[in-house]
């Protein structure tokens, strides 16, 4: 029948622009571990390398394939650490004077003390780099601050070795301001409350593509509110316990494990909103199960950025609040979309009105794609803006199919419903296969 062939074809195209965004943790964030004893200060940074001598510029690029450097990156990645330490040190003078390494007013001199280049691997995947710098100390210092270009990405700046240590998250060109020598962070917990809940944020919008889809995965299977706040509040009850718990190290689980259970489980709840739209009664507990392991990736995250010890609570809470309203956002975004669908569906709006806003959101989604900067955009969301506006344009055309075959039986579910679980199930899918096998 036609309309099913437009509904197949619109799902190919939906899942072609998905599956495009499965390397969109590439690029992960500079870790910056800060040391200043015995009148010197010592800066170790784990960081992509290759793509700093390439020349790269990280601000807003989730992949180094997105750029016109990405042979250049991999050819890099080929190289043999010893090869690869040479090249960085030619690149060294440059980026230390970008550091701008400062004790109170005084610019500090650094010198290159190590590198260390892991072997080579999947030149596909990024490999750590970690150099070490140091500089020597004026006299009764008391503070040190250091910038971050925004050409190099984020940075997760750590202070070693004192009591209440300053952690912050830079980006987009920030500096460090003045951090104590003697630790002693002046952040209080309000404070330090607020600078986590962007992180938890952001770890879900823009940059949680797998989270997201999992949250769509539970939006999919009813329109209804009951269901949805059972599937959300299993899923957050038991996110927040292994968030907990492995952010206090009481449970640490490999990556390597976490992340394919983590697309097998956006799989399995998209590809049972298929075989039923109602829900189970184990299916909030099998989303207990999936949030256990999400929560196992938070925590992973919250490692490598470093929780401040005398402020943990107030950042655990922040960070997980964080996630929290990212989750919501992209509830409400998704049900702010569909929202004229569903009312055609149940024969409380006309036709020619779902059909004028569908065909506007299309225009507009693509439109943006094509006209907005996208450069400027991504520096602001951190990743290409057409990672979701080609989607969104792509399930406003299956909600104008919707609208328009709103004679069908169960046409919102045939057309819209069905149609995205199927496309998220199988990104899962090619997830798992990418993660243990590629």
């Amino acid at each position: 029948m036609p309309h099913l062939l437009l509904v197949r074809l619109l799902t190919g195209v939906f899942l072609l622009i998905s599956a495009s965004t499965v390397w969109a943790h590439e690029v992960r964030p500079a870790i910056g571990d800060l040391t200043t004893a015995d009148g010197r200060l010592e800066l170790a940074l784990s960081l992509n390398a290759e793509a700093l001598v390439a020349g790269v510029d990280l601000d807003g690029v989730t992949d180094t394939d997105e750029t016109d450097s990405s042979d250049r990156v991999d050819a890099l990645r080929a190289l043999s650490p010893e090869e690869m330490a040479e090249r960085l040190r030619a690149a060294l003078a440059d980026v230390v004077t970008a550091l701008d390494l400062r004790a109170g007013d005084a610019a500090l001199t650094a010198q290159i003390d190590s590198i260390d280049v892991a072997p080579v691997g999947n030149t596909d995947l990024p490999r750590d780099t970690t150099i070490v710098l140091s500089a020597d100390l004026p006299p009764a210092v008391d503070t040190v601050q250091m910038s971050w270009p925004a050409e190099y990405g984020t940075l997760v700046l750590r202070q070693q070795g004192v009591e209440d240590p300053y952690t912050e998250y830079l980006s987009g060109g920030q500096g460090s301001g003045p951090i104590s020598v003697s630790g002693g962070d002046q952040r209080g917990a309000l404070a330090t409350f607020a600078a986590y809940v962007p992180v938890g944020f952001d770890h879900i919008l823009p940059l949680g593509l797998d989270h997201i889809l999992f949250v769509l995965g539970l939006f999919f299977l009813s329109p209804r509110i009951q269901p949805l706040l059972w599937q959300i509040s299993a899923f957050t009850l038991a996110h927040t316990v292994t968030l907990a718990l492995g952010a206090t190290g009481v449970v640490s689980v490999s990556p390597a494990i976490v992340e394919p259970l983590i697309a097998a489980s956006i799989a399995y709840v998209a590809f049972e909103n298929i075989r039923s739209p109602v829900m189970s009664r184990w299916r909030p507990l099998v989303i207990f199960g999936f949030g256990l392991l999400h929560g196992l990736g938070f925590a992973s995250v919250l490692g490598e950025f470093g929780l401040p010890q005398d402020r943990f609570l107030s950042a655990l809470i922040g960070f997980n609040i964080g996630v929290e309203l990212g989750q919501l956002t992209v509830i409400a975004a998704m049900l702010a979309l569909v929202w004229v669908a569903l009312r055609v569906d149940e024969g409380r709006a006309k036709v020619e009105a779902g059909q004028t806003v569908y065909g506007v959101l299309i225009v507009l989604f693509l439109g943006a794609g094509f006209l907005v900067d996208r450069g400027a955009m991504a520096a602001v969301l951190e990743v290409d803006p057409i990672v979701f506006l080609a989607p969104l344009a792509v399930l406003s055309a299956l909600c104008l199919a919707s609208v328009t075959l709103v004679d069908e039986l169960a046409a919102y579910r045939r057309f819209v419903e069905v149609p995205a679980s199927a496309v998220i199930g199988l990104v899962g899918v090619y997830w798992v296969i990418e993660r243990v096998f590629l």
